[in-house]
């Protein structure tokens, strides 16, 4: 299962959400999970690369989010790539580095897409207010269908929203669990290659 390596943006792909959660491309989901320091994560992908990047407190909630998400079809457990995968999420929770140049197969809507690229923009161990996401894309006023497209990210990590927190500085909501963003980003601030190089994800 090869992916074409990707930095910066990734592959940003527009679909239809229902179309998207039914699987009709036909292309087989394949995934792995494994457990770290502050909880389980899971990574799954395509031919074109990781679609699904998920934390969370337990193995088969994980496994059962996926199964619901992508329901045309039947996601099927470990394979190389994705287990290569999965090792190279695991080390940047463990150790943060200036980020995950993965092959990305990222569906969503428009509004959705340009949320995300804009997030990657945001360096490693800095974040930004959902306002200021809304300012740079050019839709001010928008601060809260920026959230809503934070919570939709389908690739935590990769498409790093725990960086976005509220405009008063606290760190607002997370998919993964507001510990889980605090930690991530307390590692970040650590992490001895973000201080010097403070590069993208």
């Amino acid at each position: 299962m090869k992916g074409r390596s990707v930095k910066g943006a990734g592959e940003y792909r527009g679909m239809p959400p229902a179309r998207h959660r039914s699987g009709e491309e036909g292309d087989p989901i394949r995934f792995a999970v494994g457990r770290t320091d502050i909880g389980w994560v899971l990574v799954a992908g395509t031919g074109r690369g990781l679609c699904a990047i998920a934390l969370g407190e337990s193995r088969e909630a994980l496994i059962d989010t996926l199964k619901a998400r992508f329901a045309g079809g039947e996601p099927r457990e470990g394979d190389t790539e994705t287990v290569r995968w999965l090792s190279r999420v695991t080390e940047w929770i463990l150790s943060p580095r200036r980020g995950l140049d993965l092959p990305l197969d990222i569906r969503g809507t428009a509004f959705q897409r340009r949320v995300w690229r804009e997030l990657r923009r945001i360096p490693a161990a800095r974040t930004a207010s959902y306002g200021e996401v809304a300012r740079r894309i050019g839709k001010p006023g928008s601060a809260r269908a920026v959230a809503r497209a934070c919570a939709s990210n389908p690739l935590a990590l990769a498409v790093p929203c725990h960086r976005v927190i509220r405009s008063d500085g606290e760190l607002g909501g997370y998919g993964g669990g507001i510990e889980r963003k605090r930690a991530l980003l307390e590692r970040e601030a650590r992490s001895p290659s973000t201080r010097a190089g403070r590069g993208s994800a």
